[in-house]
C-alpha cells in the first residue's frame, strides 16, 4: 500500500523519499515488545534461492535491517525475523516486493508463484485448524496463540488484496491519468476512492479478526494517503501537466486541514503516510506564510511551525523529519541550533541518536560549512589554492576529460563563463583524470575558459575524499565567504543554472542574517 503518488511527488521535488488518535502517550512510541515473527512458505517454480524480509527500525535511519532465508530445491523456506512490536515490513523475492505486517507471535505460512509473487501470494496461519469459522472475528474455539496467528494471516491477506484492488489499479491512483483533473472532479475522485477503501477495510474487519495495531495501521494508511494526495495535488499537477499553468483552488479546497483530529491523530503516529502528511502539512503552512524552500530561513520556520501546531509523538517525529531536511538542504549552523533544541525535547532519546548520527554524516558538506581547501597545479603549471578566491562566488566542477557527460557539458561551461564574464564569480574545473597529458592537451587545445587544475590520484585523491565524490560530473557552489552554498547546484547544461547563479550572489550573507533572526522554539514546544 505504499505506492501512493506522495512518494513520487517527494522524489520529483528532490527532497527525499516519508505522525498520530486521541490520547497523547507519555512517550513518542509505547514500549514495544521485542520478539520473533516466523514465516514459512513454498514457492512454485522458484527462480532464486533466497528470500528476505526488510524492516526500517527507525524513521530517521535509511538503513534497512534485512533477514534472509534459503529456499531449498523443493521451493520451501523458513524465515525468522526479530521485530520490535508491530511493524510494517517488505517481503523481497528477486526483484519483487510485497507489503507485510509483522509482530511478535506472528507465525504464518505463505505460497506464491516464482514468476508472480504480488499477484499470487496467499497467507494462512501455522498450526491453526482450517475452515471458515476460524477466520471469523470470534476465532471459534482457538487458543489465544492460534487466534493471534490467524489475525496476522488475515492482516497480510488484507494487504495483498488491497494492493491488487487499489494500489495496482491506475484508476484508483492519481498518476498517470487523474492528475489531469481539475479541482471539482479531483475532489470527487479522492472522495470516491476514500469511501471505497474505507468500505473495503470495514467489510474485512467485520468478517474476520485483526489486531488493534493492524486495524489502526490500515485505517491510517487509507486516511492519510488520501489526505496526502489532496494536499500535494496542486504542486504535482503544475510539474506533470506542463501544458497548463498552476491551478488556483477555491477558498474551501484546504478546509479539511482544519480538522484537529487529522493533524494530531496519535494512533497513526507510526504510519509512514501519516508522517509524510504532517511534513507536507508543515511545508504547506510555511508556503501560506510566503516562505519558499529557497529562503535562507525556510527550515527554522518549518521547525517553529511544527513546534507550535503539533503535539505529542506527532511533533517529535515531524521535527525530526524537518531536521533531516535541514541537514541536507539547510544551513549547518541553523541545523546545529535546531538539533540542540531537539535534545531538550527528546530527553529519552527515542530518535536523538539517529538524528545526531545523520547530522554528523552531512555537516562537513552542508550549506555554511567551510569548503575543504586544496592546492593543485593548473594546466599551465601554476599553483592554485581554493581559499585564494574567497570574496568571489566559486562554481566548482569536478570532471574527467574521458567522461562522456563531462564532455557534453563543455559547451555549456564555455557559455556560462561568457555570460558571467566580469562578474564576481570564478569557475574552477577540477579534473580527476588519472593521466595528465590527455587532460592538459584538451584544456590547452580547446582553450577551455575558467581555472583548470588536476587532482593527482583522481577519485582516490584527497580532494575527492574531502568532497565525498562518487561520480562525475559533480558540481559545488561556494559563497563569497568560502563556505558551501549549494552542494548540488544545477548542472552546467541546465537552463536554470544561470538563474540559480544570479540568485546566489550575496546569499551567504543572507544566511548570516537569518541565523540572527532564528525563532526560539523550545519554550513554545513544551
Amino acid at each position: 500500500m505504499t505506492l501512493r503518488f506522495t512518494y513520487i511527488f517527494t522524489w520529483v521535488l528532490g527532497c527525499f523519499s516519508a505522525l498520530s488518535v486521541a490520547a497523547q502517550p507519555a512517550a513518542p512510541r509505547p514500549a514495544a515488545t521485542t520478539g520473533i515473527a516466523v514465516l514459512t512458505g513454498h514457492i512454485a517454480n522458484s527462480t532464486t534461492d533466497t528470500i528476505a524480509v526488510s524492516i526500517h527500525d527507525s524513521p530517521f535511519d535509511l538503513k534497512e535491517r534485512i533477514s534472509y532465508a534459503h529456499i531449498n530445491e523443493k521451493g520451501d523456506f523458513k524465515l525468522t525475523v526479530q521485530v520490535n512490536g508491530s511493524t510494517k515490513a517488505d517481503l523481497v523475492y528477486g526483484d519483487a516486493v510485497a507489503d507485510l505486517f509483522l509482530d511478535p507471535g506472528t507465525d504464518i505460512d505463505l505460497k506464491f508463484k516464482g514468476d508472480d509473487m504480488p499477484g499470487t501470494i496467499k497467507f494462512k496461519p501455522n498450526d491453526v485448524p482450517t475452515g471458515f469459522t476460524t477466520r471469523l472475528r470470534n476465532g471459534g474455539n482457538l487458543t489465544d496463540e492460534q487466534k493471534h496467528r490467524q489475525q496476522m494471516a488475515n492482516a497480510n491477506s488484507y494487504l495483498a488484496e488491497f494492493d491488487e484492488q487499489f494500489v495496482s489499479n491506475d484508476g484508483f491512483q492519481v498518476l498517470p491519468d487523474n492528475i489531469q483533473l481539475y479541482e471539482a472532479p479531483f475532489i470527487s475522485f479522492i472522495d470516491y476512492r476514500l469511501k471505497h477503501e474505507q468500505n473495503f477495510l470495514e467489510d474485512r474487519a467485520a468478517k474476520q479478526s485483526f489486531t488493534i495495531d493492524f486495524y489502526n495501521y490500515a485505517k491510517a494508511e487509507i486516511k492519510y494517503s488520501n489526505a496526502n494526495d489532496r494536499l500535494t495535488f496542486v504542486d504535482l499537477r503544475e510539474q506533470v501537466v506542463n501544458t497548463e499553468g498552476r491551478l488556483t483552488m477555491s477558498p474551501t479546497y484546504y478546509d479539511y486541514l482544519r480538522d484537529p483530529n487529522l493533524i494530531n491523530d496519535q494512533t497513526a503516529v507510526q504510519n509512514e503516510q501519516f508522517q509524510e502528511f504532517l511534513l507536507n502539512y508543515i511545508h504547506y503552512m510555511a508556503a501560506q506564510q510566503k516562505h519558499l524552500r529557497t529562503d535562507p530561513d525556510f527550515y527554522p520556520i518549518c521547525y517553529s511551525l511544527a513546534s507550535k501546531r503539533l503535539n505529542g509523538a506527532s511533533r517529535l517525529l515531524t521535527l525530526g523529519r524537518i531536521l533531516q531536511e535541514s541537514f541536507r538542504f539547510g544551513h549547518v549552523r541553523q541545523s546545529a541550533a535546531m538539533l540542540a533544541d531537539y535534545r531538550g525535547l527528546d530527553t529519552k532519546k527515542f530518535y536523538l541518536n539517529a538524528l545526531e548520527s545523520d547530522f554528523n554524516k552531512h555537516k562537513a558538506l552542508a550549506i555554511g560549512a567551510p569548503a575543504p581547501d586544496f592546492k593543485l597545479l593548473s594546466a599551465t603549471g601554476d599553483t592554485v589554492k581554493l581559499s585564494s578566491f574567497q570574496g568571489k562566488l566559486v562554481y566548482l566542477n569536478f570532471w574527467k576529460s574521458t567522461n562522456g557527460l563531462c564532455l557534453r557539458d563543455l559547451p555549456y561551461a564555455q557559455d556560462l563563463n561568457k555570460r558571467f564574464e566580469g562578474k564576481n564569480i570564478v569557475f574552477i574545473n577540477v579534473a580527476l583524470d588519472e593521466l595528465e597529458v590527455p587532460w592538459r592537451q584538451l584544456v590547452v587545445v580547446k582553450k577551455l575558459p575558467g581555472v583548470h587544475v588536476r587532482a593527482i590520484g583522481g577519485m582516490r585523491s584527497d580532494v575527492a575524499k574531502a568532497y565525498n565524490l562518487s561520480e562525475v560530473p559533480t558540481y559545488v557552489l561556494l559563497g563569497e565567504d568560502g563556505t558551501i552554498l549549494n552542494a548540488k547546484p544545477k548542472r552546467l547544461s541546465s537552463r536554470a543554472a544561470v538563474d540559480e547563479i544570479n540568485q546566489s550572489f550575496g546569499k551567504a550573507s543572507m544566511y548570516t542574517t537569518a541565523m540572527s533572526q532564528m525563532p526560539t522554539t523550545t519554550s513554545t514546544a513544551k
